[in-house]
């Protein structure tokens, strides 16, 4: 393999994590990627150029003018994680059109990977607790229903001949990462359901990043669930982060939801489901015919999520400085 790889959602923790993978990838002899915000981290070899994902025309005309034989497309935005809930839809629906449009107009281009989520499943009365690949879609949340929709367009771009893989990822949480997922655990009291304390699972960004790069060389076409093993519930997690497990039920989740939303950890219509009705997904297949086994276990991933490194403030002393 000798790729043109072009990245969209640079700017985010895991599209910047999976940008580094690449970079170490001796098969992959050029870099690109575009986002609204910069990458997150130094990057040596991959070029950037800072687009609105909701700038159709500049978004089709950078990957026209990368000329890629490769795309990883993470153009995707979870509600009230790196914006709200409107913009999130607007930039994950525009930015799937134009790439995915993209894709299917330039034949030099022969795969595909596309960042998708277990929100498609949906969490309905009745839906299936543990979902695989072959479980019919009922998104309830306006993330899985974006989702849905991305998934839909990637179908256009594999009719065009390209391999499309389609990863559905638990949520995405770590350390840094933006999520509303990850705040709520950080929160000093975390209330959960005193009625059904459901279990969830959630994979790691690092995980999540290698599993993308495992698929962009791999190029088997599908769709395919990526979950850390195992699985914790919200009262679980919070004592796992040493917070403080409050029981809820009723109209009291209304005032914790707005609580919550005052104290920084907005909470979006999929987390709501989450916390009522849980989120977990069979990564089998992904195991079987990719060989992607997340590293980290659901509760260490929860457990990693409160780890902050400290931050080392330097004092420059007049004199010293060259």
């Amino acid at each position: 393999m000798s790729a043109r790889v072009f990245v969209t959602g640079l700017g985010g923790e895991l599209g910047t994590r999976v940008a580094l993978l690449l970079e170490q990838d001796r098969s992959v002899r050029a870099l690109a990627g575009i986002d609204l915000d910069p990458p997150r981290r130094r990057l040596r070899r991959t070029g950037f150029t800072s687009v609105d994902p909701r700038d159709r025309a500049r978004t089709a005309a950078a990957i026209r003018a990368f000329r890629p034989t490769a795309v990883v497309h993470l153009g995707v935005y979870e509600p009230d994680a790196r914006c709200g809930p409107r913009a999130a839809q607007e930039r994950t629906a525009a930015a799937a059109d134009a790439v995915l449009g993209a894709v299917a107009e330039n034949p030099s281009i022969e795969s595909v990977v596309v960042r998708s989520g277990i929100e498609v499943y949906g969490r309905g009365r009745g839906a299936v607790t543990v979902p695989d690949e072959s479980t019919a879609l009922g998104p309830r949340s306006a993330f899985g229903r974006s989702l849905t929709r991305v998934e839909w367009r990637a179908g256009h771009a594999a009719t065009a001949g390209a391999v499309v893989t389609v990863l559905r990822l638990a949520p995405v949480i770590g350390p840094h990462v933006p999520s509303p997922l990850g705040r709520y655990l950080r929160l000093p009291v975390v209330p959960f359901n005193a009625l059904a304390d459901p279990p969830f699972s959630v994979v790691h960004h690092e995980d999540a990043a290698r599993a993308i790069v495992t698929a962009l060389l791999a190029k088997r076409p599908g769709t395919f669930n990526v979950v850390a093993p195992g699985a914790v519930t919200i009262s679980q997690a919070a004592r796992l982060g040493g917070r403080v497990p409050l029981p809820l039920a009723g109209p009291s989740w209304v005032v914790a939801r707005r609580v919550a939303d005052l104290a920084g950890a907005p909470v979006p219509d999929h987390l709501v489901e989450l916390l009522g009705r849980g989120r977990t997904a069979d990564g089998g297949r992904a195991e079987a015919v990719l060989g992607i086994v997340p590293a980290t276990p659901t509760r260490e991933v929860v457990r990693r999520v409160h780890e902050w490194a400290p931050v080392t403030r330097l004092r420059v002393v007049p004199g010293d400085a060259a």
